[in-house]
């Protein structure tokens, strides 16, 4: 037998006027025959190998042709997080023998079938929203790639790729192979989506990736099989002939367990439709079993696709290929900051949702020449209002912008696009991303910290919105321009790694930078001439002190604060009253010294004197 005959000459045209019957779900069937609910299913390949091949043969006498090996999660990334990750390579050579023993052991005398190489996204984010750099990812993909081949692997198939980035990455890891792959974008929009003409946009990018003959799209999950067919129509419209993996319907949740429709005569019948629309290889996803695959089997056993000239793409579509430009920010805060020197202040909120002190501090101190008043978003973990709300509010009754502080630490991914859609639509257009301080310093410190990304990562998020599209690429509408601050310490113990990560922020899509509390002039030169080659605004951050008290604490139990002995022990002498004078003239003379080195001022009074910020502005006006 000729393993993978009508793949490895060439997949578009050995495909165009053939149909392949794929397989169907693998994870539920191995926690359904022992392995265990919450078994890592991988990891079957070497504790259960004889479930697993028992698998495999069901679903070739049931009619299956292209057999998935049961490593969809068996990259290194994944398997650490079960400590497996020493056992890639074995977990993965062994899941390519067990699909190949089982092909070999079940399939009709005569007939030949492909063993398809699963290899599934990292399940972290790429770099920026996490952390994984595209260079890790390709050693990462490449590594698995080269064991299921070694295992016995005909073809890579790239499957349930979220985005769309991640999957060129690894496309680029395992083209040098020079074995055919088969790419599988899976589409979580929403219809209107999908009927803008997206597939077939990924289509038509996908296929201009590799080299002719070795590379087909597809889709798999997600969606079932009446959303699958138009996904399918709109690909192959493109492309020719397309890969199609759908779900048999969408999972509930019963007594703990995932379940899915069991209607096998309705996924037959779309499987039919989905082969009418141009896929050329057939098969189910999640909640699909043998039993599926034995209708879809049934239901195309007398179907002859029609040859069609298959369509060769040779450059990427525009429309995926070139980000659209970001917009500039359009707040009259981001045009002080560009055209003169902006101040902005921190005011703190308090506990409750009386924010009426707030506002009347922010009308205070607009009066006084301030442009900008600051809101942060639970500083120190402690439980505060939205940020947004309060911006919304103080920006109506005070008359004054607001720039919005916006933390990881509470949101999810989705959470965070969408408080950000929503500042969009409240006109809260400042917004200054920062990575947030853990849940277990503040009030309650047994909440859950999230951290799905950082500032960096969030960071690019609003830069993707100031494109018109949130960070899968679907349209938000008309582009918000934000303006994209993010932070700098200049005092930080490790400024080169505190000057790569702003460098990050830049190329993420800061537009300027608030930095920690400076109380030296000699700290912002030194950071200064380490950034020099890159064209940077900065806030510069002064905090007028109060007390030696306040300074000692500072100085010594707040990371990233540096306050000069002889301001420490000048503060110590002062009486109450004359301390926090002193406090403001120290911020005064290093304002106006440092002036002519930053785009403005970012001022963080203490909480019960806001009145000391506007003091310490009289040296800029």
């Amino acid at each position: 037998m000729q393993r993978g005959v009508c793949l490895l000459l060439d997949l578009r045209e050995k495909l165009d006027g053939r149909l392949l019957v794929g397989d169907g779900a693998m994870g539920t069937l191995l926690a359904a025959r022992g392995v265990g609910y919450g078994h890592p299913y991988d990891r079957a390949n070497l504790t259960h190998p004889q479930v697993v091949r028992a698998v495999h043969e069901e679903y070739v006498r049931a009619g299956a042709r292209v057999i998935e090996t049961n490593t969809f999660s068996a990259n290194a990334t994944k398997l650490a997080l079960k400590n497996l990750g020493d056992r890639t390579r074995e977990i993965n050579v062994e899941g390519a023998r067990l699909a190949r023993s089982a092909v070999e052991g079940a399939l009709p005398a005569g007939e030949d079938a492909i063993v398809l190489g699963a290899v599934g996204p990292l399940g972290r984010p790429l770099a920026p929203i996490g952390p994984i750099r595209p260079e890790e990812a390709r050693a990462v993909f490449l590594e698995q790639a080269e064991a299921l081949l070694e295992g016995g692997a005909d073809a890579i198939l790239l499957e349930t790729f979220v985005d769309l980035a991640e999957l060129k990455i690894a496309y680029d890891a395992v083209a040098s192979l020079g074995v055919p792959v088969i790419a599988h974008k899976t589409f979580v929009e929403d219809g209107e989506t999908l009927a803008e003409g997206l597939p077939g946009k990924v289509a038509r990018d996908i296929s201009s990736w590799g080299a002719e003959g070795l590379l087909l799209p597809g889709s798999n999950c997600t969606v079932g099989p009446q959303r699958m067919l138009g996904i399918a129509e709109a690909m192959a419209s493109e492309v020719g002939p397309v890969a199609a993996y759908p779900n048999p319907g969408l999972p509930q949740l019963v007594n703990g367990v995932v379940r899915y429709n069991q209607d096998v005569g309705h996924f037959a019948e779309y499987g039919l439709k989905l082969a009418q629309a141009g896929a050329r290889i057939v098969g189910g996803c999640c909640g699909t079993t043998p039993s599926h695959v034995r209708a879809l089997a049934e239901a195309l056993r007398d179907f002859e696709p029609e040859t069609r000239s298959a369509r060769r793409v040779s450059v990427s579509s525009p429309e995926l290929e070139t980000e659209r430009a970001a917009v500039e920010p359009r707040t009259g805060f981001a045009r002080k900051i560009k055209e003169g020197f902006a101040v902005a202040v921190e005011v703190d909120l308090p506990r409750g949702h009386d924010v009426s002190g707030v506002v009347e501090a922010a009308k205070a101190l607009k009066e006084r020449g301030v442009h900008a008043i600051d809101i942060s978003d639970g500083a120190r973990a402690r439980l505060r209002m939205h940020p947004v709300a309060v911006a919304r509010i103080v920006q109506e009754q005070a008359g004054i912008e607001v720039v919005a502080h916006m933390s990881c630490r509470d949101r999810n991914i989705i959470g965070l696009q969408a408080d950000l859609l929503s500042a969009a639509a409240l006109g809260v257009k400042n917004i200054l991303a920062v990575t947030g301080d853990p849940a277990q310093i503040g009030d309650y410190p047994e909440a859950t910290s999230v951290f799905d990304t950082d500032a960096v990562g969030l960071v690019h998020v609003l830069s993707k919105m100031n494109r018109g599209e949130d960070l899968a690429g679907n349209p938000i509408g008309e582009p918000p321009g934000f303006l994209i601050g993010a932070s700098f310490n200049p005092t930080a113990e490790d400024l080169d790694a505190e000057v790569d990560k702003l460098r990050r922020k830049v190329g993420a899509g800061a537009h300027a930078f608030w930095t920690q509390p400076v109380f030296e002039l000699g700290a912002l030169e030194r950071a200064l001439e380490k950034i020099q080659d890159m064209d940077v605004t900065l806030l510069l951050g002064l905090m007028p002190l109060r007390s030696g008290r306040q300074a000692e604490f500072l100085h010594h139990e707040v990371p990233g604060i540096n306050i000069p002995e002889s301001v420490r022990k000048k503060l110590a002498e002062l009486s109450a009253e004359d301390a926090p004078k002193y406090g403001v003239e120290v911020a005064q003379n290093l304002l106006a010294k440092a002036k002519p080195l930053v785009g403005g001022a970012y001022l963080m009074p203490p909480a019960s004197m806001p009145h000391l910020a506007g003091d310490v502005v009289e040296a800029v006006a």
